[in-house]
């Protein structure tokens, strides 16, 4: 009777170590993946990142007028700049809300931010995928929208569908899809517009790294209001250099839309990076933690 209790004992102690080590390795084939990008925004646009539950995190972006003039020291102190100021929060485990103001066009932007699957360190998930939506209240005089005013004509809206994949230590990448929406637009432009959204870190040290982006509104005759694409919007490009600190996120950059929030960039930009169209910018992330 003593042998076959001590028998069973060492079976169920080695069944509870097998069980043990088990879930342990299963745990550890769940955690995300570390340092896949440093901040919420990846130059122009947002990334697949959520911080932390509780995690307040303040945003400014900036943005120099044109890069063709000494006069104004290449658009340093051009009076075309740009400014957004934006405060987020995480308020459960992977969502994140948000507002921001910004200078051009006066936009008051409220935003929620979801990461639906988050990549894993052992491949189970090999991608993470993130929505993002906003929607903006736009701050011009009345005049601007027409003789027949209504509240409704400030409003525009952006989506989007994130796919991002950490390949490495050094290289992170993601794609997106996205649909801008205005509910006023000058006589000749479309109210809908559906972009294509490229971008990636490459990192050469623990704290610096080379960032780009690349946005690009698609020409699609369903949605199009327009019977030649003649006054289309152009494509973002944007390169930089980015450092972080954990805490900080520093992005200084030169890129080719005015706009500061999604569907501005989409829907309203106009300059040619082919053809001078660039100009210097920067971004400040800082997070704190509650």
């Amino acid at each position: 009777m003593k042998k076959t209790i001590f028998s069973l004992l060492i079976i169920f102690t080695f069944l509870s170590s097998a069980f043990c080590q088990d879930t342990t390795e299963e745990k550890k084939k769940d955690k995300p993946v570390r340092d896949f990008w440093s901040s919420g925004m990846l130059i122009d646009q947002q990334t697949s990142f959520v911080p932390e539950v509780k995690t307040f995190e303040s945003v400014i972006q900036h943005r120099f007028g044109a890069i063709d003039n000494i006069s104004d020291v290449y658009g340093i102190f051009s009076p075309g700049a740009n400014l957004r100021m934006a405060f987020n929060y995480v308020i459960v485990k992977n969502v994140q809300i948000g507002y921001g103001l910004t200078k051009g066009n006066m936009y008051s932007d409220f935003n929620l931010k979801w990461a639906v699957l988050n990549q894993t360190r052992e491949n189970k998930i090999p991608v993470s995928v993130t929505l993002y939506g906003n929607f903006a209240i736009s701050g011009n005089a009345d005049e601007a929208y027409g003789l027949e005013y209504e509240f409704g004509n400030r409003l525009s809206a952006f989506s989007q569908l994130i796919i991002g994949r950490k390949v490495s230590d050094a290289l992170s990448v993601q794609t997106a899809v996205s649909f801008t929406h205005y509910n006023w637009v000058e006589t000749g432009k479309d109210h809908d517009f559906l972009a294509w959204h490229f971008g990636g870190r490459l990192k050469f040290s623990p704290q610096s790294s080379l960032i780009f982006n690349f946005d690009l509104p698609l020409q699609v005759e369903l949605i199009s209001e327009q019977r030649e694409f003649t006054n289309h919007p152009k494509s973002n490009l944007s390169i930089g250099y980015e450092v972080s600190t954990g805490t900080h996120a520093f992005q200084f950059f030169v890129a080719t839309a005015p706009g500061l929030i999604g569907q501005d960039i989409i829907a309203n930009n106009y300059n040619d990076w082919t053809d001078k169209g660039l100009t210097f910018g920067f971004l400040i992330n800082r997070f704190w933690a509650f």
